[in-house]
């Protein structure tokens, strides 16, 4: 029988072909790919010519391309599409993908090669991205252990396939405990406040189940909803419990054993290679460089952020007061914001919801890259497509194929909950052609139900710009190494497109074009949108401060694992300098933060602020001289089609021409504010 991830790919652009792929496909097809990638590093090996940029650097950041190309097909579906056989096989490969990278980073003859092309290729032989090239696979092996002896790699190795395993465990229960969850309600009157919109979507969940009545999942368009407009207190502190006690239960799928384990690991492997901890470890590679600038960073926006916070949490507790609550809990944060926030602004989620259908809104996101970047847009369907919901689009510049863009916008029982982007393949270019990427932007938005199409609240618009600019990275992508591509970058920097494209969506102007009601077709008043402009900041202190307490809770898992025991009392601990809201002993965030635990943001979580801070500024630019302003446009694009070929800091600064200044995010945050 034929492998079709073995074959050459009968699609239009090469695309996955994913009408002929079955889940028996994928182990085999792992184990060949492997063996052909480690021919190909053997190749480079035995080559008995001398070691030259061309036939050692040059050829590995080459090799392995298909192995790359279906270990995308395969962890993408087992994030969007999953059940428990894909589950199941990624227990099975995670451990050889691993191993295979460590042959090669512990691959002494190939480290021989490539340290003597690093110690004897003049810089002045090489352009930048090739000199960026040299120095990140050198690097690369370095902090690979390739300079440690044999007993440490072999120790190394073992460490990460375990984390390899543990990670893709910690993701599986998260999931598991999603899905498991569900709030059946028969009586209306429990979710008195609830909008209809959102009484239909729960009724919908219930007749899925071949239930009466209605029923509220853990899934984020059925959670954050009820938390914010159900005025049954009780039923609000039930589901947040629930929420709070993912893989915080003591059974099966509880993830408390498993942070323990990843955090040693991680201290472990650092110390093996040298440095004190792992948030050193990682930082060395990312704009920050140290653990002591990030908490010196964090402290700066706590200190600024913390006065603004509490003057926020005094209001809320004013209002629920009235209602005679003596004391406001997490729980009450949402319910309590949001009537604050109609007060303040009459401004309801609910009724601006018909305003901002999904077709519309990502309408307007292809016509931002059109008007900025020159991109054009097209639905196709002769694309294979993984799940009927997914739409595909070919996208061009100058009637130049650029990319193709998969979108799956709908949660389903097999999709991790949040948003997110992704590839399936990467941009490179090889003997003259330029190979272009296949990107996709996933996210978990209100099914259309009837007659009624999918409909965004106004944060669900902010993710898809905000996912947006993460696809227009690779998308932009314009460089000659495969791992120099697109969101190829430090960690800390790959924020910026994607918070910056946010910014478009409280633009009066802009915000009129796309924001017409989807029955009447009336545009979007200018009251409106002056209510949505003025309520930007609008809990910027609270939500400034619960960004810091995740990033320092990171920051502390990565930096003290030797004193992680029991896991309630160490983030109780860390957390609480940005705690606004008693600590509930029943709920913990850590079981369930996928981020760093199994996502790439351990010691990282810092960055969305970090990148706050570059986005703000840049914005600041464009404000400065017009938001469609043609000569910032093209300099931004320059940015983005870079990747990681130059230095993030360099090329910011090639953009903007000075460094990024946190006063741009203060203002931003702050400025029209006073205490």
């Amino acid at each position: 029988m034929k492998n079709p991830l073995l074959e050459t790919f009968q699609t239009k652009y090469n695309s996955a072909p994913f009408d002929f792929i079955k889940e028996e496909h994928f182990q085999p097809a792992f184990e060949e790919l492997v063996r052909q990638a480690e021919a190909e590093i053997d190749a480079i090996v035995e080559n008995p010519e001398a070691p030259t940029f061309e036939n050692v650097i040059e050829a590995l950041a080459y090799s392995g391309s298909q192995l790359d190309i279906v270990s995308g097909i395969f962890f993408n579906l087992n994030s969007a599409e999953t059940n428990d056989e894909i589950q199941k096989i990624a227990q099975e490969v995670s451990p050889l993908l691993t191993e295979f990278s460590s042959k090669i980073s512990q691959n002494e003859e190939l480290f021989r090669k490539v340290k003597a092309v690093y110690d004897n290729t003049p810089s002045e032989n090489l352009n930048g991205e090739q000199q960026m090239l040299l120095n990140e696979t050198y690097k690369g092996f370095v902090r690979s252990g390739a300079l440690l002896g044999e007993d440490e790699k072999n120790t190394l190795k073992d460490i990460n396939i375990e984390l390899s395993k543990k990670s893709l465990q910690f993701g599986q229960n998260v999931l598991a405990e999603t899905n498991a969850y569900f709030r059946h309600i028969t009586n209306r009157e429990e979710l008195a406040g609830v909008p209809e919109a959102i009484l239909a979507q729960y009724e919908a969940e219930a007749k899925e189940r071949n239930l009466d009545g209605y029923v509220v999942t853990l899934q984020f368009p059925s959670f954050v909803p009820l938390m914010k407009y159900a005025e049954n207190r009780e039923l609000r502190r039930e589901i947040s419990i629930a929420n709070g006690q993912k893989s915080f239960k003591n059974n099966e799928f509880d993830n408390q054993k498993l942070i323990r384990e990843i955090v040693q690991l991680k201290d472990e492997k650092a110390k093996i290679l040298g440095y004190t901890n792992y948030a050193q470890f990682v930082l060395e590679e990312r704009m920050a460089k140290a653990p002591e600038k990030v908490e010196t960073f964090l402290q700066e926006l706590l200190a600024k952020a913390q006065p603004y916070a509490e003057k926020e949490i005094e209001t809320l507790k004013e209002l629920a007061t009235k209602d005679g609550i003596d004391e406001l809990q997490s729980y009450d944060h949402a319910f309590y914001a949001e009537k604050l926030r109609k007060q303040k602004f009459d401004i309801d989620d609910e009724e601006l919801k018909p305003y901002f259908q999904l077709d519309k809104v990502q309408d307007a996101v292809f016509g931002l890259a059109k008007r900025l970047f020159g991109l054009k847009f097209v639905e196709t369907t002769d694309i294979q497509k993984y799940h009927p919901e997914v739409k595909t689009y070919e996208i061009f510049e100058d009637d130049a194929f650029k990319a193709l863009l998969y979108t799956d916008y709908f949660p389903r029982a097999g999709k991790r909950a949040g948003a997110w982007m992704t590839s399936y393949r990467s941009q490179f270019k090889k003997h003259g052609a330029d190979h272009r990427p296949h990107i996709s932007v996933v996210c978990n938005f209100s099914k259309p139900m009837g007659d009624m199409p999918s409909l965004l609240t106004f944060q669900e618009v902010t993710t898809l710009f905000h996912e947006f600019g993460h696809a227009l990275h690779g998308i932009l992508a314009d460089t000659t190494y495969p791992n120099l591509s697109g969101t190829s970058v430090k960690w800390d920097f790959v924020e910026l497109p994607s918070q910056f494209m946010e910014n478009y969506c409280y633009e009066p102007d802009f915000l009129k074009s796309f924001a017409v009601h989807y029955q009447t077709g009336e545009v979007l008043s200018d009251e409106k949108i002056e209510k949505i402009s003025s309520s930007k900041n609008f809990m910027e202190g609270y939500q400034t401060m619960r960004q810091l307490g995740f990033g320092l809770l990171d920051l502390a898992y990565h930096t003290k694992a030797a004193n992680v025991d029991d896991i309630k009392t160490f983030e109780t601990q860390e957390t609480e300098a940005t705690n606004l809201y008693p600590a509930n002993p029943e709920t913990a965030l850590s079981p369930s933060f996928s981020h760093i635990f199994q996502g790439g943001y351990s010691a990282g979580y810092y960055s969305y602020k970090w990148a706050e801070v570059l986005d703000a500024d840049a914005f600041q630019y464009f404000k400065e001289n017009g938001i469609f302003n043609p000569d910032i446009a093209q300099k931004f694009k320059k940015l983005l089609s870079s990747g990681g070929t130059v230095d993030p800091m360099e090329l910011y600064k090639s953009f903007r021409g000075s460094e990024p200044k946190i006063e741009s995010l203060l203002k931003r945050a702050f400025g029209d504010q006073q205490i």
